[in-house]
């Protein structure tokens, strides 16, 4: 929900009230300048939050907060965060959080949990996109664990593979600006790393192969999402996790056949997309190829699939945003909405979602202060639904004062 403008007031006996057109312009002068400064997050009062209402079960929101203090734990003392105009440790955050917890299992309506969380906590919108028509509004994706059959050896029909880190692929992190550089090394100098078209046409990585899978489009989807399972030939089911990428950016294929109008911007969706693929197989090797960013897996034993600071998702609760632009270590509430679908899983409508959520992981395609992915488990609902979000949303951080 974005931030509402102020309503103008009647007088009452002489203290000064702004008028509608002052409160509308105070506002917008707030808002213009917030985009101009480059501010991701501004301050929201409690009168201009949504209901506060969750909408998810309570042991999942318990669960998450959980693997949150767990993940702050681990941090240095020294580690500061930055969330609106403040800096904070992780010792403050792990306060934040367990305030948060006793809150919620006092609370038995979202009135509740927003008059507690007013007495003790700031709340920030998230800015949204860059455009006065985007501000405070959010793009709302969602994201899903896939499980694909695979095989250990390369033979009809498992012939195209996931790649462990390969040995030549080296970081540098650049002191003066803190950005990392991936690339290779070539003549004692660090440059860019072997393309997705390079990796899948040239055999430069024979050998390094982790396990292998039957279709393309199946790879390119465990890229995308980051984690997986793989069952096994002998019905063994494995969890495979994102180790490292190539470097190279993010180009979306969605994307790619907008502008090649292949399809519409209110139709490009994961099965719009893999449709296409699947009637033109001649056009998929171009298409994937277009996006040089390439990913490489192991082997992960954890439970769930995990995000970028290492934390075990939670389906419904964790968020992947761009922590550039956006805050980790706390917690925010999201509204938006979600596909409903029948037994048979067809569309049938779509239902809002409103609740507690935990920035746990990072994407390659989430990008500023006006996108969020939300996790939604590895169910094919998940799939179903994830293939179809691309919703507009708002987003609210909250921090103990």
């Amino acid at each position: 929900m974005p931030i509402r403008k102020p309503e103008a007031k009647m007088l009452l006996s002489i203290r000064f009230r702004f008028s509608a057109k002052a409160a509308f312009l105070f506002f917008f002068i707030c808002q213009n300048m917030a985009m101009a400064s480059g501010q991701t997050l501004l301050p929201v009062d409690f009168s201009d939050l949504p209901v506060l209402q969750d909408d998810f079960d309570r042991s999942s929101l318990l669960q998450a907060a959980y693997r949150q203090r767990v993940s702050l734990q681990k941090l240095s003392p020294e580690t500061q965060i930055s969330i609106g105009q403040g800096s904070y440790n992780p010792n403050q955050l792990i306060a934040s959080i367990n305030e948060f917890v006793q809150i919620i299992e006092k609370a038995e309506t979202g009135h509740d949990t927003a008059k507690a969380l007013k007495e003790k906590f700031s709340a920030y919108q998230a800015a949204g996109g860059k455009s006065a028509d985007a501000y405070g509004k959010m793009l709302v994706t969602g994201y899903f664990e896939p499980t694909f059959e695979g095989s250990l050896h390369r033979q009809p029909p498992f012939l195209f593979p996931l790649y462990v880190q390969p040995s030549d692929l080296k970081s540098e992190k650049f002191a003066n600006s803190g950005k990392v550089i991936t690339g290779r090394i070539s003549k004692g100098k660090l440059i860019p790393y072997w393309t997705r078209a390079e990796i899948e046409t040239r055999n430069i990585l024979s050998g390094s192969e982790l396990v292998f899978l039957k279709d393309p489009f199946e790879v390119f989807l465990l890229h995308v999402q980051g984690s997986g399972k793989i069952r096994l030939r002998d019905g063994t089911l494995k969890s495979v996790g994102y180790v490292a990428s190539n470097g190279h950016p993010y180009r979306s294929i969605g994307k790619l056949l907008i502008d090649e109008k292949r399809m519409s911007t209110a139709e490009a969706n994961l099965p719009a997309i893999e449709g296409y693929l699947r009637d033109n197989p001649e056009d998929m090797t171009r298409v994937l190829h277009s996006n040089p960013r390439y990913i490489f897996f192991q082997w992960s034993e954890s439970a769930g699939p995990r995000g970028n600071s290492n934390i075990q998702l939670t389906a419904g609760r964790s968020i992947a945003i761009d922590h550039q632009a956006l805050p980790s270590g706390t917690f925010a509430f999201l509204c938006s909405r979600m596909p409903v679908f029948d037994h048979k899983g067809i569309l049938t409508g779509w239902r809002p979602i409103h609740r507690f959520v935990f920035p746990q992981d990072a994407g390659a395609a989430i990008q500023g202060a006006g996108r969020v992915d939300l996790f939604l488990g590895d169910s094919e609902g998940a799939r179903r639904s994830a293939g179809l979000m691309k919703e507009e949303g708002s987003l609210y951080f909250f921090v103990k004062n």
